[in-house]
């Protein structure tokens, strides 16, 4: 389900989290990590929208640009009621529009986590997709393979972990047919991601000396390297925490971890 939420009574209390996936990705490959967060964030509320083309979505057109992924994601969240400040968990190409939001509209986040993002004008571009994952990438999103044989490239690109995860490339399979992400989408997205350029300066400034934007990173991502966050965290100012042995997708594999370092953070921004 895109829309997850908590308990009302928290939510009059704390900024909702808003969880945004990467490239052609939606809120159901989020898996069980939803449920875990909310559980361990004391049932905070939980809202995971599909940016346009991907999810519910998959029909729509999507933004050739981050910021009309930001204005659409913003639009939706309106639609359904929800009003800011928001907290925004976001991975990949879900933290390039979590930045331009943050540039855009800083007073609608009350924080940001990035997970395995890159950002121009801070990485070269081997660095944000490494050379070894072209010619995959490149087979993923256009026509022609199983969907069996794009899950299971996606799986090993992203996860370190993926004997243990095999078991998801089944559900991603289902999803895929459901609501499958044209290869048009697929390259708008593509091309939105490779030419966002980032704010030079942290878009969220620190309150009472506390950063409102945490990095974390794969140390052994094998699809962005971690060099990337490295980067962003230096020209910031910001936090960077890093995972010894997770891939692309950190939430799949290690996700307490994951919940660790950001509760341990936003409890120093509330505090």
């Amino acid at each position: 389900m895109p829309w997850r939420r908590g308990t009302e009574e928290v939510f009059t209390m704390h900024p909702p989290w808003i969880l945004l996936r990467g490239l052609t990705r939606e809120a159901a490959h989020w898996g069980d990590f939803v449920s875990a967060f909310e559980n361990a964030l004391l049932g905070a509320r939980v809202v995971a929208p599909d940016l346009p083309g991907n999810g519910l979505l998959h029909r729509a057109v999507s933004p050739a640009t981050v910021r009309g992924m930001v204005e659409a994601c913003r639009a939706q969240l309106a639609a359904h009621g929800l009003r800011p400040p928001f907290r925004v968990l976001a991975m990949s190409l879900g933290a390039m529009v979590a930045t331009e939001w943050a540039r855009v509209a800083p007073g609608e986040l009350a924080g940001c986590v990035l997970i395995n993002t890159s950002l121009r004008p801070f990485s070269p571009f081997y660095q944000r997709l490494r050379p070894a994952s072209y010619l995959p990438v490149l087979r993923c999103v256009l026509p022609g393979a199983s969907p069996e044989a794009i899950e299971q490239t996606v799986l090993r690109m992203t996860s370190n972990c993926a004997a243990a995860q095999a078991s998801v490339v089944q559900d991603w399979v289902a999803v895929r047919g459901q609501r499958p992400v044209s290869a048009p989408n697929a390259l708008r997205q593509l091309l939105a991601a490779a030419r966002y350029r980032a704010p030079v300066a942290a878009p969220l400034p620190a309150v009472s000396g506390v950063s409102r934007i945490l990095l974390l990173a794969s140390q052994n991502d094998r699809l962005v390297s971690s060099q990337c966050s490295q980067a962003i965290a230096q020209a910031w100012g910001v936090p960077l925490r890093l995972h010894p042995f997770a891939g692309h997708d950190l939430p799949l594999d290690d996700a307490p971890w994951v919940i660790r370092q950001v509760r341990s953070w936003a409890e120093g921004v509330a505090a």
